[in-house]
């Protein structure tokens, strides 16, 4: 986790100023709760100890209690001490996808966060139930829109003229509701692998896309593998009027990109790339495609988890690599290839903070409350929500 700290004013002026927690601060504490939120949703129950040194020995057990019951999915990102109980591992959409072909599975506990639960509800048969082990555990980036301010940017849209030739694209880092909105509005889905395809697509069906909710991907996309240029974009702020733009602007523009990003990749810059470049000659960067359109312009390589994964394995031994992406997922890289210099790309240490919510002590808490006939902290999309963000999904898996 990064923890950043501001200077405090004086003691006086914060009773001037009598500063009160705002809810989304109050959610970040864990306090308060949103159910439609990607996060702070408090996990009810009573967690086992971090320090109980039977951790492992009760996860193992209350698995073994479950059997063909329960199918555990893990993403790349998550704490080795919890991928080692996964059943399968993966990026969020091929996990959803391995649990729907589980059917036998009558509980598929979720290693991941908000978002990729609700893909894996809307994918498994109505007898599958979805448990996410911490209900705090979301996304940032899913949480950047909502769909009040997608149902308002709409309407900017349609007072702009230009509704009728915008197609919604969401990434799969996405909320049940915007993948619902998307759906409804003749739109598909996409993932880091495919967005190139997902957007070719989309610009058959219309003359402009509404891109969401990571402008970064959506930018690299049409940028770097479509040709287009920067101008073509712009980039819609909800929390402006109009998303800060004009008229005019949104008219001529091609890709309007929703103001999301993941604070994760966010965070590599140029200098980052500079710096392990001067450290480390010969390095090869290799970035994720939801870092900055900067950082992936200086790259050598960029792609996204799986691409990342199979670079790695196919690079030969002795090569030296600067990976921008999760440092889970660096760390685990590094670890399964000792033959090769593995490093990560920015010199601050930074888990997905709301990723790594997911621990052993939340899977063993998960897992036991299961194997003793209480179904806890189940993730259900509504019936209305899961047929349009249904639709989207399967207009992805129809993609040439």
């Amino acid at each position: 986790m990064c923890v950043v700290t501001t200077a405090q004013p004086p003691v006086e002026s914060r009773d001037v100023l009598d500063v009160q927690p705002t809810p989304l601060a109050l959610l970040l504490l864990g306090r308060e709760a949103d159910p439609r939120s990607e996060r702070g949703v408090e996990c009810p129950g009573d967690l086992p100890s971090p320090s109980d040194p039977d951790l492992v020995a009760r996860a193992r057990a209350a698995k073994e209690r479950l059997g063909d019951k329960v199918f555990i999915l893990g993403h790349h990102y998550q704490r080795d001490e919890v991928i080692q109980f996964a059943d399968v591992t993966g990026d969020s959409f091929k996990l959803a996808r391995d649990a729907a072909a589980r059917p036998e599975a009558e509980y598929i506990v979720f290693c991941g966060v908000h978002f990729m639960a609700e893909s894996a509800d809307i994918l498994t048969s109505d007898d599958q139930k979805v448990v996410l082990p911490d209900l705090a555990a979301g996304c940032s980036m899913a949480d950047m829109a909502t769909a009040e301010q997608v149902a308002e940017c709409w309407d900017v849209l349609t007072d702009a003229g230009i509704a009728e030739q915008v197609v919604p694209v969401s990434y799969m880092n996405s909320s049940a509701d915007i993948k619902a909105f998307t759906g409804k509005h003749g739109g598909t889905i996409c993932t880091s692998s495919n967005a190139k395809r997902a957007l070719d697509w989309a610009f058959e069906q219309g003359e402009k896309v509404l891109f969401l909710p990571d402008q970064h991907l959506g930018r690299n996309t049409a940028v770097r593998d479509m040709g287009m240029s920067l101008d073509d974009c712009v980039l819609y702020n909800p929390h402006k009027p109009n998303g800060g733009l004009t008229t005019e602007q949104l008219r001529a523009a091609k890709m309007i990109l929703w103001r999301g990003h993941c604070s994760v990749h966010g965070r590599f810059s140029l200098e980052s790339v500079a710096d392990v470049r001067a450290r480390i000659p010969g390095v090869q960067v290799l970035v994720h495609p939801e870092c900055k359109h900067e950082v992936v312009a200086a790259a050598d390589q960029v792609g996204s988890t799986e691409y990342i994964i199979k670079a790695l394995d196919a690079a030969p031994a002795g090569s030296k690599w600067a990976i921008g992406t999760e440092l889970n997922l660096v760390r685990r890289l590094a670890n399964a290839h000792p033959d090769k210099e593995v490093v990560f790309l920015d010199r601050t240490v930074c888990f997905c903070s709301t990723m790594n919510r997911i621990d052993l002590p939340h899977l063993v808490w998960a897992l036991e409350s299961l194997a003793d006939g209480k179904l806890v902290n189940r993730i259900q999309v509504d019936q209305e929500t899961e047929s349009f963000a249904k639709l989207a999904l399967e207009r992805m898996l129809a993609l040439p």
